[in-house]
């Protein structure tokens, strides 16, 4: 199976997918696929890389991946818990070309529009919630009016980006797999010390041409990413373990310096990590 791009099943004339991601984990392959994915984690919890930036993710959270979007949803697994995740796929023009240009949605026009860089829903979540759990036995045109009552209340709620940078290339097969082996190998080594030269050996290039290459597909550097990567991971334990002192945090996240920690959290989430675990 390619990593990227993939490839969404379905029949022939069907313009609306409905899947059920059941199992230990999620498909853990970074990719990329052209249709817009609406998805609910009904449970589970893990980490999610999309575009340029790096999220934790758990039961009940909404989200909405615009086409071409790449992302990978790596589960944390844990023995006897399953995860399960109800999505629908579908084209933007899958409907005809001009269907969502069309006055009648013109207020789905601007959820589409930030598809693309992915978004996570933080209000309306009961409603979603009835209508996500509506599609399991709906018969495809009820599926239909469901897709669009779940993006009319899209539309009305409070939102949040999940990435600021697309990448304006579809990526290649060598691309995806090439961008993926660097994105499993630092999900499973990002508490060790990483150096460029050894990612850069795992990408198949020298240190200078993968720092250029990943950069440019990321708008950010490796340091930047695997720094965004420590940060979410300690978010997680700051919130989960509050039995664990900000040291032991940091170590567990990967950092060596204490101040280097309190520095690099505040600068990714405006605020200390003492002050995080407060807010909770």
């Amino acid at each position: 199976m390619k990593v990227l791009p993939f490839k969404i099943s379905k029949p022939e004339k069907t313009a609306l997918v409905y899947q059920e991601d059941r199992g230990e984990a999620f498909y853990n392959k970074y990719h990329q696929h052209k249709e817009i994915q609406l998805s609910h984690i009904v449970y589970g919890e893990g980490t999610l890389l999309i575009g340029d930036s790096v999220h934790h993710y758990q039961a009940g959270d909404f989200l909405l991946i615009g086409g071409n979007l790449p992302h990978v949803f790596r589960s944390e697994v844990i023995p006897g818990k399953d995860t399960l995740m109800y999505s629908l796929f579908f084209d933007e023009h899958a409907f005809g070309t001009y269907f969502f240009t069309l006055n009648e949605f013109n207020t789905l026009q601007p959820v589409l529009a930030n598809s693309k860089y992915g978004v996570k829903i933080n209000s309306h979540k009961e409603v979603l919630k009835k209508l996500f759990l509506a599609l399991k036995h709906a018969d495809p045109l009820e599926r239909f009016i469901l897709c669009m009552k779940i993006l009319q209340t899209i539309s009305k709620a409070n939102t949040s980006r999940l990435s600021s940078f697309i990448y304006p290339k579809n990526y290649t097969d060598t691309e995806g797999k090439r961008m993926s082996a660097v994105f499993d190998y630092t999900m499973q080594h990002y508490i060790e010390d990483i150096h460029l030269a050894k990612i850069a050996q795992i990408a198949n290039l020298t240190p200078n041409a993968f720092c250029k290459y990943f950069k440019q597909r990321t708008n950010k550097t490796y340091i930047q990413f695997l720094t965004e990567l420590r940060i979410t991971f300690a978010c997680k334990l700051l919130l989960k373990n509050k039995d664990l002192s900000i040291a032991q945090v940091a170590y567990q996240s990967g950092f060596k310096n204490i101040s280097n920690f309190n520095r690099q959290f505040k600068k990714q989430q405006k605020m200390t990590p003492l002050q995080y675990r407060a807010s909770s």
